[in-house]
This record gives structure tokens, sequence and C-alpha cells, in this order.
């Protein structure tokens, strides 16, 4: 199994956007930080505007900031939200498609079980998880440079994320 560009560039400007908590991040940044093309970040940006991830701010002091907080944003729902229009094998395509085994074959029945137990499994993860104490991210992802009282401090502070 294989993800698309599209869904690791929207993780990347999720898990971005959940280290720079509190303010907003502009495009330029993430591909800068993330090597990607500012082109293909829009596209993904828009996408996860438009399903509820990212709230986007336009104009000259624009950018965009998480839509809800990070352990309210769990990573099975993003891939769903990215990957559900892309197959996972031709017959799940709708009976679009060639494959001569169409209505015989049992592989496709197994395969749908095995991609919703990946999407299942990805569902108990959150954006929070992935950002929270994770001072390597942090060291990667974070817009302004430490404060010297910070430096000691081991990743994002998860306190806020608390319910």
């Amino acid at each position: 199994m294989r993800l698309t560009t599209r869904t690791n560039l929207a993780m990347r400007a999720l898990m971005f956007c959940a280290v720079n908590d509190g303010q907003l991040v502009r495009k330029a940044d993430i591909a800068r930080v993330c090597n990607v093309s500012e082109n293909h970040l829009a596209l993904v940006i828009h996408l996860l505007g438009q399903t509820g991830f990212l709230q986007t701010v336009r104009g000259r002091k624009g950018g965009m900031r998480l839509a809800r907080p990070a352990r309210e944003i769990r990573v099975g729902e993003v891939f769903r939200a990215l990957e559900a229009d892309v197959p996972f094998v031709e017959c799940f395509d709708g009976g679009v498609g060639a494959c001569p085994l169409r209505g015989a074959c049992r592989l496709s029945a197994a395969l749908e079980a095995a991609v919703e137990a990946f999407y299942t499994a990805l569902d108990r993860v959150t954006l929070a998880d992935l950002a929270c104490d994770n001072a390597a991210l942090e060291a990667v992802l974070r817009l302004r440079p430490e404060r010297p009282d910070r430096a000691a401090r081991a990743g994002l502070p998860c306190a806020r994320e608390a319910v």
C-alpha cells in the first residue's frame, strides 16, 4: 500500500500547523520546510480547508491554522477524506475497469476488510499524538527560533490539549 502524495503533503501541513498552534502559518513556510512545491501544496491546503481540517485566512497577512484542536483531528479521518476517491484496487472502482474476475473473486472482500482495518488503526491516532511531546518534530517544523527558557523543554506542550 502506498499513500498518495496529496495525503502525505496534507499530513505534513497539518503537523506543521499543530506544532505552530496559535499562529497563522503560510504556505511558503510549509513548502520551504517540507521541501515541496507551493503549487501542489496549495491544492492540498484548499482540500484541507474544504474538508474542515484547516481554517484559511486570505490576504496579505493571511495564512492557515487548524480548524479545530489537534486532539480532535484523527489521522484516519484525514486519510479517508483524501484517499476515498482513489480506489485501492481496480475492482473497488464501482464498475469501472475490466477485471475478468469481477463477481467471482473473493480477494476483493479480503482487501476491503484490510483497507478498513488500516483506517480503523489510524482512527486511534490524533494529530496531537503526532505532535505533542515530539521535540524532534518541533525542531524541524517550529517557525520561530527557540527562546532560551524553552530550550530545555521537550516538545510541544500538551497541556492545552488536555480534555
